[in-house]
């Protein structure tokens, strides 16, 4: 069973994670908000990115919905010429994940986290079978224009509670952790 505090704080958690890494430049913008029933409707985007954070205890799944559209491409790629647009946006998904997976460590010891891969978004409509005890769907909004979307799923393995309050702001970019 997850804890509603839990529940608040892994919002908390992604939204705070995702508006500080998938903005890229200085004075752009990134609204994330939460998308009601996000379990029962097909997500945004022809693709998805998946990450995982997982613990003796739970399996986050975190799920960046997208398109390779011109406009993703010239948001994302930027000067990086060659570079295929996944791998980019790897990277960038990345990033999102291992804020969280720093915000999640001072609560639960010992979290190792995948690598990114990318599934059909269609995917994300069978979550419902690895039996999660919680589904939240968002809907991010880059510099008023460039939409994706984002699925978090928590599968837990046993009783969760923790609080997380978010005042405290970590500027902590380019660490390297070796496990």
């Amino acid at each position: 069973m997850i804890s509603e505090q839990a529940r608040k704080s892994l919002d908390g958690i992604f939204i705070r994670a995702v508006q500080s890494r998938l903005a890229l430049h200085a004075g752009d913008t990134c609204e994330v908000r939460a998308i009601s029933d996000g379990a029962s409707h097909a997500p945004d985007g022809q693709s998805m990115v998946v990450l995982t954070i997982s613990s003796l205890h739970f399996r986050l799944l975190m799920m960046f919905h997208f398109d390779e559209s011109p406009q993703a491409l010239a948001y994302f790629a930027g000067d990086a010429e060659g570079k295929p647009f996944r791998e980019i946006f790897y990277e960038t998904a990345n990033l999102c994940c291992g804020a969280v997976n720093q915000e999640l460590l001072k609560h639960f010891p010992d979290l190792g986290m995948s690598t990114p891969f990318t599934l059909d978004s269609r995917c994300a409509l069978f979550l419902r079978e690895l039996n999660p005890g919680f589904t939240a769907r968002y809907a991010i909004v880059i510099n008023d224009s460039l939409r994706l979307s984002a699925t978090l799923c928590l599968c837990d393995y046993a009783s969760m509670d923790f609080s997380w309050d978010g005042s405290a702001v970590e500027d902590v970019s380019g660490e390297l952790e070796l496990f």
